[in-house]
């Protein structure tokens, strides 16, 4: 069984909060950007990319209940679900995007993410405007269409 995402959306007037990343990965590591891409290469090539701040469902978690403690051990924000967004699928698995309200904290990159930020595998915390989904490379690209007319209403 696949491990559903959970996604917490951030709006903060146009802007929406993504996590830029850059992700190498080592010679024989398996890499899930390569293998959505195609990518056939030898070596990782590396990906510049952004998504929202969401992980894994643990076991016996609700969805929404991980888009919070994601939001928070990601980027320390504190927030409640407003409502499901959208569902898709990042990577083959289910994906469920909630918009946030309530939100109160200063963005500041933390958790898994702080830890393990170096050259190779690279995280920065960013306000991003629609007009920038592509060039960010908005991952997955689906998200892009939602969040577009969201950041519109």
């Amino acid at each position: 069984m696949l491990i559903p995402r959970a996604v917490a959306v951030v709006v903060d007037g146009n802007r929406v909060l993504v996590i830029k990343r850059f992700l190498r990965r080592s010679p024989g590591v398996t890499c899930a950007m390569c293998d959505a891409a195609g990518w056939q290469g030898a070596q990782c090539p590396g990906h510049h990319y952004a998504v929202l701040p969401g992980g894994h469902v643990e076991d016996g978690e609700s969805s929404e209940s991980a888009a919070v403690r994601e939001l928070h051990e990601e980027t320390t924000l504190t927030g409640r679900i407003d409502r499901l967004l959208f569902a898709s699928s990042h990577n083959g698995r289910p994906a469920f995007y909630f918009l946030m309200r309530d939100v109160n904290g200063v963005p500041s990159l933390s958790g898994e993410e702080a830890e393990e930020h170096g050259p190779d595998n690279s995280f920065e915390l960013r306000w991003a405007t629609a007009a920038e989904f592509e060039q960010l490379n908005l991952y997955p690209a689906d998200v892009r269409g939602p969040l577009v007319e969201l950041l519109r209403s």
